[in-house]
This record gives C-alpha cells, sequence and structure tokens, in this order.
C-alpha cells in the first residue's frame, strides 16, 4: 500500500519564543513556516520543573466538597 501525500501534516520551521524572551527555532506541525510561537508557560517558570508551589483552585466548591466527603478517612493535611 502506498503512502499518501496527504496522510503527514507539514513538518516546518518555527520560532519559539519562552517566556523569559530566549528564542530558538524548531521543527513542528504548528502553523506554517516561520511563524513564531509565543509560550505562556514553559520550564523556566512552570512549577513541575522550577520545583515551586501550585496552588489548587475550588471551583464551584468541589474540593471542598471532596474535603467534606472524605474527611473520616484521613487523607486531610498533615
Amino acid at each position: 500500500m502506498a503512502r499518501k501525500e496527504t496522510d503527514h501534516p507539514d513538518y516546518h520551521f518555527i520560532k519559539v519564543v519562552m517566556t523569559n524572551g530566549t528564542e530558538y527555532t524548531t521543527r513542528s506541525t504548528y502553523g506554517k513556516e516561520g511563524d513564531t510561537l509565543n509560550l505562556d508557560i514553559d520550564p523556566n517558570t512552570h512549577p513541575a520543573w522550577t520545583g515551586g508551589t501550585q496552588q489548587l483552585l475550588d471551583r464551584g466548591g468541589r474540593v471542598s466538597r471532596f474535603n467534606s466527603k472524605f474527611a473520616g478517612l484521613g487523607l486531610g493535611k498533615k
């Protein structure tokens, strides 16, 4: 079975700009040749890489409901 040209997306060079302004060129399927991808989160700022703490947002009281539902299991903060 022969491969069709449309089986794969266009793979081209783009510029990536990190949150601190650092730029580098890489190959990607994002946008088109020469486009710029400005990152909002990258290894310079994300807690997963920096070791910082992340605050859990309680949207609609979900965390509060969870904590009250399972309070008797000893899963509370230590």
